[in-house]
């Protein structure tokens, strides 16, 4: 998985938590999701249709029987479910909220060293100035990012960096993403 993958896959609140699902098996039919995710109706259906036009979801063509699944994964599907779903058990059942954001994982991704805001939105290209500092707020609050500033630096200097759970989600995220 690279990191436009990762930024687009977190585009849906609940891709991430559909794609952990599935990897944990539970049966790929929208009432069953719905319950394994707690998400709404609409939000789920279009987390569904999001997936499929990524490529990691599909229908499955042989749907129709009681029995089988509505949707299936696709080779590219099963590895982006394996991560989700690693990195949706790392985190407290509380935060899993705070992954649900659009930018969370691709910011934290991004954050494998300490690093300036206009550096982190460099790698994040498509990201603008205030989706970024609202993310980095965000996860200060939720204690998983760091805002350090450089004093010795003329001007001072403002790094952020991982720490808490921001740190594991991190670094988890830079070996998939490698």
């Amino acid at each position: 998985m690279d990191i436009n993958l990762l930024v687009n896959v977190t585009a849906r609140a609940w891709a991430l938590p559909v794609l952990a699902a599935l990897h944990r098996g539970t049966p790929a039919k929208q009432a069953t999701l719905l319950t394994a995710t707690r998400a709404g109706r609409t939000a789920l259906r279009q987390s569904f249709d999001h997936l499929i036009t990524l490529g990691l979801l599909e229908r499955n063509p042989g749907h129709g029987h009681p029995l089988r699944p509505e949707f299936q994964l696709t080779a590219q599907g099963i590895s982006a479910a394996t991560m989700a779903d690693r990195l949706l058990s790392e985190v407290e059942e509380n935060k899993h909220p705070l992954l649900r954001r659009a930018w969370t994982a691709p910011v934290l991704a991004t954050l494998r060293e300490p690093l300036r805001f206009n550096e982190i939105r460099r790698r994040l290209d498509p990201i603008t100035d205030r989706a970024l500092s609202q993310t980095l707020l965000v996860l200060e609050n939720g204690e998983w990012v760091e805002r350090g500033v450089v004093e010795t630096a003329r001007p001072p200097v403002a790094l952020y960096s991982t720490i808490n759970q921001g740190k594991l989600i991190s670094e988890h995220l830079a070996s998939a993403l490698r």
